[in-house]
C-alpha cells in the first residue's frame, strides 16, 4: 500500500539555505504542507522563490512504491494514443498525485514546529549551533514529532545532550544530497532511535521521489560521504601540489563516472566554507594532517572570499555569469553546456492517475553539463514532435490529441523558456500530427499527420497551412493496408530541395516505407496526385522519426519494429542519381525508439525511446550511452 501524503500536520524545515529550501521543495512537490524557519528574511524570500520555481520539476521525480513494483524492468509496447504499463507501478486506489502542499515562512521556532510531525534541521555545519537548535526544537515540538538533522558529517548522537531522553528515541540523521540532480537521502540512528521509524521514513521519502538508504550503525560521514570525503581530500592534495587543475580533474571524473556529479563543481555549489567545516570534523576525529587540505583551502580560497557559486569571487572555478533561464555553469570545452529539449508524451508511470494521461505531456529541457532536467511546458495532450528555430528562438511542437478517430491534433509554438505559448494549427485541422521539422530559410514548419495520411506545412505564424502530400485510403483497404499509408517522420533537405518522410506500416509488421519528394508541389499538380514522389526504402520493420544531414546527404531514422532488425537506429546514403539501398544499423536494442537529433559538431546522434531513456550514439563506432532514464515516456527531441 502506497504512503499517502500526511497533510493533517506540517513538516518543519529549520534553515532556509541552499539545502533547506531543496528539502522543503521535496515535501511540497509530494503534497505535504511545509513550514520553513530562518532568522534571515532574505533567506526566507529566496527559499519561497525557489519552491515557486521548482516544485513542478520536483514533482516529476520518480516515486518508489515497493509493494506494487513490477518484477519486470521492460516497458510494454505502447500505442502513443493508448496507455503504458511500466515499472515502478503505483497503487492508484490508495494514492493519486496530490496537489502541491502549502508552504509558509517563519522567523520564530514555536509557531514553526508546534504542530509538526517531522522536523528537519538544516543549519550551518557547526556542532554547538546544532545542539542549541535541537534544544529549542525539543521545547516547542509535540512529543511525537520526529527530529532529523541534515548534517553530512556529524553523528546525531553528538547533538542530543540538551534534548529529553524520550526525544532521543525519535531523533536521527536524515541527510539529503544536492537535489534534484542527486536524489539520495541517508538515514542513521543516534544510537537510541526507535527502529520502526526507519522503514516508515523510507516509505515516505520514496513516495516523495527520493532514494533512501539507512546506515546499519553510526558512522561519521554515513555511507556515500565517507567515499566522497576521501575524494575531496585527494583533490585538494592534487591542486595544492600543482599536479592538475579543476577542469582537468572534472574531465577525468566525467569520463570515468559518467553520471557525475563533477566534484569541483559540486564543492563550489555546496560552498567551500561548508566543505571546510565538514573537513574540520574529519581532521579532529581521525587526527588527519589538514595543512595541505583544509588549511590550504582556507588560505587560498576562503580567506580571499572565494566561497563557490554563492560568492561573487567564485570558488575553485572563476566567477560565472548567470543566464536568465538557468544557472550558467563554468566554461569548459570538455563539458560545454548544451540544452536538449525532449518531449515526455505523458503515458509513463509518472502519470500516477491514468485518467489524466492526456494532460500529462511535457516539454523538458536537459542541460548536459549539469544533468539538470527542467519542465518548460506542461499539461500537454500527447506531444510527439518538436523542433527549434534558432533564427527566431522559438520551439515548435505537435500534440496528437485524445483520439485516433478524431481530427483533434494541434501544432504549437513557444519561447525557449516556455513563455508566450500560442497555437498555430488548432484542433479540427489535423488528425494526429507527429514529427515536425523547422526550416528557417523558408520560415516554415513541416509535419506529418499519421491518421490523416499526409504531410503538411505552414508558416511560422500558422498562416498558409496546406498539405504537400496526401496518401489516399481506398474503401476496399483493410486496416493493415491503411496503416501502411500512415505518415510519421519528416525531414527537410533545403539545400537540395528534398523532403523525406516515413510511412510506418502496421506495428511490428515489416511493411514500413521511406519516400522523398520535392519541397514544392510540381506545377499543375496537387498534394494527392504529385508525380515526383519516389520510394526510397520498402519493407522496413516500422520506421518512425527521420533526420537528414544535407552536407553528406545521409539519412538517419529510428525504427520501432521487432528485434533484431527493429528497435534500432539506421543510416543510409541517399545522394546522387541512384539511391544506395545499403542500410546500416548504427545501434539497436532500444525500448521503442522514437525521436532522434543530429549533433554534427560532435558527430553524435541523440535518440529517445518510449521506455523513458535518452541516449547518445557515436556516429563513428555506434557506441550507445544512456544519458537519462526515468519513469517518463519520451518522443520528440531537438537541440539548442
Amino acid at each position: 500500500m502506497a504512503v499517502k501524503p500526511r497533510t493533517d500536520r506540517p513538516v518543519a524545515v529549520i534553515g532556509g539555505g541552499v539545502l533547506g529550501r531543496r528539502i522543503a521543495c521535496v515535501f511540497v512537490a509530494a503534497g505535504y504542507h511545509v513550514h520553513i524557519l530562518d532568522n534571515s528574511a532574505e533567506a526566507l524570500k529566496t527559499a519561497i522563490e525557489y519552491i515557486d520555481a521548482h516544485k513542478e520539476e520536483y514533482s516529476m521525480m520518480p516515486r518508489i512504491c515497493k509493494e506494487t513494483e513490477s518484477s519486470s524492468g521492460e516497458p510494454e509496447n505502447v500505442d502513443e494514443k493508448g496507455s503504458q504499463s511500466s515499472t515502478p507501478k503505483v497503487d492508484l486506489e490508495s494514492y493519486t498525485h496530490a496537489p502541491f502542499g502549502n508552504y509558509k515562512p517563519f522567523t520564530e521556532m514555536e509557531p514553526t514546529i508546534s504542530n509538526a510531525w517531522l522536523a528537519i534541521e538544516a543549519v550551518p555545519e557547526k556542532l554547538d549551533l546544532k545542539i542549541d537548535i535541537f534544544a529549542e526544537m525539543d521545547a516547542a515540538a509535540p512529543a511525537d514529532c520526529i527530529f532529523g538533522t541534515n548534517t553530512s558529517s556529524f553523528k546525531s548522537s553528538l547533538m542530543v545532550s540538551k534534548v529529553s531522553p524520550e526525544r532521543r528515541k525519535r531523533m536521527l540523521n536524515i541527510h539529503f544530497a544536492m537535489l534534484p540532480a542527486v536524489r539520495t537521502v541517508e538515514l542513521m540512528t543516534d544510537g537510541e532511535t526507535d527502529s520502526e521509524i526507519f522503514p516508515y521514513l523510507e516509505d515516505v521519502l520514496g513516495e516523495c521521489g527520493m532514494l533512501p538508504a539507512t546506515a546499519r550503525c553510526e558512522s561519521t560521514g554515513f555511507i556515500f560521504n565517507r567515499l566522497w570525503a576521501a575524494v575531496k581530500r585527494e583533490i585538494m592534495h592534487i591542486l595544492s601540489d600543482g599536479v592538475s587543475d579543476p577542469s582537468e580533474i572534472d574531465l577525468l571524473w566525467e569520463h570515468m563516472f559518467k553520471n557525475g556529479p563533477l566534484p569541483c563543481q559540486l564543492m563550489d555549489q555546496v560552498g567551500l566554507d561548508t566543505v571546510a567545516y565538514i573537513e574540520d570534523n574529519y581532521v579532529k576525529e581521525r587526527g588527519i594532517d589538514g595543512s595541505s587540505t583544509v588549511d590550504w583551502l582556507r588560505r587560498e580560497y576562503i580567506e580571499k572570499g572565494r566561497l563557490g557559486k554563492k560568492s561573487q569571487n567564485g570558488g575553485l572555478y572563476p566567477p560565472h555569469v548567470r543566464s536568465s533561464s538557468a544557472e550558467a555553469m563554468p566554461t569548459n570545452p570538455h563539458t560545454a553546456a548544451k540544452d536538449i529539449y525532449v518531449l515526455d508524451v505523458g503515458l509513463g508511470s509518472n502519470a500516477r492517475d491514468v485518467s489524466q494521461v492526456h494532460s500529462n505531456g511535457k516539454i523538458l529541457r536537459l542541460n548536459l553539463a549539469t544533468q539538470k532536467l527542467t519542465p518548460v511546458v506542461v499539461g500537454q495532450n500527447l506531444p510527439d514532435g518538436i523542433d527549434v528555430s534558432l533564427g527566431i528562438q522559438k520551439i515548435f511542437w505537435t500534440n496528437m490529441g485524445r483520439s485516433t478517430a478524431a481530427c483533434d491534433g494541434s501544432v504549437w509554438m513557444t519561447n525557449l523558456d516556455g513563455s508566450k505559448t500560442r497555437c498555430l494549427v488548432p484542433p479540427g485541422k489535423v488528425h494526429t500530427p507527429k514529427q515536425i521539422a523547422v526550416v528557417d530559410s523558408r520560415q516554415q514548419v513541416y509535419f506529418c499527420d499519421r491518421e490523416g495520411t499526409s504531410v503538411h506545412r505552414c508558416n511560422y505564424d500558422g498562416s498558409n497551412h496546406e498539405k504537400v502530400v496526401q496518401r489516399h485510403i481506398l474503401k476496399e483497404m483493410t486496416l493493415l493496408d491503411q496503416m501502411r499509408l500512415w505518415c510519421v517522420g519528416v525531414a527537410i533537405d533545403d539545400e537540395h530541395g528534398w523532403m523525406y518522410w516515413t510511412q510506418k506500416g502496421p506495428s511490428k509488421g515489416g511493411r514500413g516505407q521511406i519516400f522523398c519528394a520535392g519541397l514544392d508541389i510540381p506545377s499543375g499538380e496537387s498534394a494527392d496526385n504529385r508525380s515526383d514522389i519516389r520510394l526510397i526504402f520498402d519493407n522496413l520493420p516500422e520506421p518512425i522519426d527521420i533526420e537528414i544531414d544535407s552536407s553528406t546527404q545521409t539519412l538517419y531514422w529510428t525504427d520501432r519494429g521487432e528485434h533484431p532488425m527493429g528497435c534500432a537506429l539506421y543510416r543510409a546514403y541517399v545522394g546522387g542519381e541512384s539511391i544506395d539501398l545499403q542500410k546500416v544499423i548504427l545501434a539497436r536494442h532500444f525500448h521503442e525508439p522514437i525521436g532522434l537529433k543530429l549533433d554534427k559538431v560532435n558527430n553524435i546522434m541523440y535518440v529517445t525511446d518510449l521506455g523513458g531513456s535518452l541516449y547518445s550514439v557515436s556516429l563513428e563506432d555506434g557506441l550507445k550511452v544512456e544519458l537519462v532514464r526515468n519513469d517518463g515516456c519520451f518522443t520528440g527531441i531537438t537541440l539548442v
